[in-house]
């Protein structure tokens, strides 16, 4: 089954650069921009995404959704927050849903119900680059030379070039993404 991506959409144009005090200041064509990229990432990795912006201030009694390109965007109703939308989409998909934000609230709320929680800017990163394909193996290459591999105390057991298991574990997630 696919991952469901959360997307905290003004927290990504704000990774982007886009919003905020040094940001563009026409909001409309960065939300069109970001939601083209967006749908082109779904078309490249075929993950369900679901974009929620925040409709607190301006929004209306009730929460807009619409599908565009692709993708579910969710404008969340006048007084509820998107954070609030996102955690309650992380609270419905559990363990099937990756939630993008830099909001330490949501992320702690989305890890803690099992959802794979990655960073606006990771994510920034991730959706301009292009597929490559991806050697096998470690962390070093086989062809550096043995100087530059970081030196261990000879007490210590195990395999010197293995990441740590928490490493392992986010490494093995983010290739999905």
């Amino acid at each position: 089954m696919a991952t469901h991506v959360i997307v905290d959409g003004y927290n990504l144009l704000g990774a982007r650069g886009q919003v905020g005090r040094t940001g563009a200041t026409n909001g409309e064509a960065a939300r069109e921009q970001l939601l083209r990229d967006l749908s082109a990432y779904r078309q490249r990795k075929g993950h369900p995404i679901t974009v929620v912006f925040d409709g607190w201030q301006q929004g209306g009694g009730a929460e807009r959704q619409e599908h565009r390109a692709g993708l579910l965007v969710v404008y969340s109703r006048r007084g509820e927050r998107a954070d609030q939308v996102i955690q309650r989409l992380a609270e419905e998909y559990g363990r099937d849903c990756a939630v993008v934000s830099s909001d330490r609230e949501v992320t702690d709320f989305a890890r803690a119900r099992g959802a794979f929680v990655i960073g606006a800017a990771e994510f920034e990163s991730r959706l301009k680059e292009r597929p490559v394909a991806v050697a096998r193996g470690g962390p070093f290459r086989k062809d550096e030379p043995e100087g530059d591999l970081p030196r261990r105390n000879p007490e210590k057991k195990g395999n010197p070039r293995k990441l740590p298991k928490a490493l392992r574990k986010r490494s093995r997630q983010l290739r999905g993404f």
